[in-house]
């Protein structure tokens, strides 16, 4: 399994959209809030591992 890591680019409402920061893309992607870490504010470091994230 692979572990990709994200930040937290923008929250709106019930979303956040993420940013990888362990490869050079632009794209964000659009994650629900109810996916995520309650504490995570713009600029979060996220861990994605195993279908979880987790703030690192």
């Amino acid at each position: 399994m692979e572990i990709w890591s994200y930040i937290v680019e923008r929250i709106d409402g019930d979303y956040a959209y993420l940013k990888r920061t362990d490869i050079t893309e632009n794209e964000l992607k659009l994650v629900a809030r109810a996916l995520l870490p309650s504490e995570i504010t713009e600029g979060t470091n996220l861990k994605y591992e195993l279908f979880e994230y987790t703030i690192i």
